[in-house]
């Protein structure tokens, strides 16, 4: 996964365990896409500073997600619940049983629900 994408995620999971500055500054970085410059302008520290503040920010992130593993874990489910959702498909596809085709679009539609 690209660097950018995976903080973002991971600041979605654990931002609110980072500092308020910290947070912010690297959420604008991250997803707004300001620059160092316009941080350190609108922050009111030097550019250094803003760097150093989300290099500090990006290790606590991937250092939470080594030891809590959550966006990792809901990867894992977003996959399974894909895979649930195709195998039911599938099922409905390939049968004409109506009472099985309406077992496998509860679970195709169960699945979906639980991805949104």
């Amino acid at each position: 996964m690209e660097k950018n994408i995976e903080v973002s995620l991971l600041l979605d999971f654990y931002g609110q365990l980072l500092s308020d500055s910290g947070r912010e500054m690297t959420d604008l970085y991250y997803n707004d896409d300001l620059s160092l410059a316009e941080i350190a302008e609108q922050c009111g520290i030097t550019r250094q500073g803003v760097r150093d503040r989300i290099k500090r920010c990006e290790k606590q992130l991937f250092g939470y997600e080594q030891k809590l593993g959550l966006l990792s874990r809901f990867q894992q489910l977003e996959q399974g619940l894909a895979r649930i959702s195709d195998a039911a498909g599938e099922i409905y596809r390939q049968t004409s049983d109506e009472n099985i085709r309406a077992i496998a679009r509860q679970i195709g539609q169960s699945a979906d629900s639980l991805r949104e």
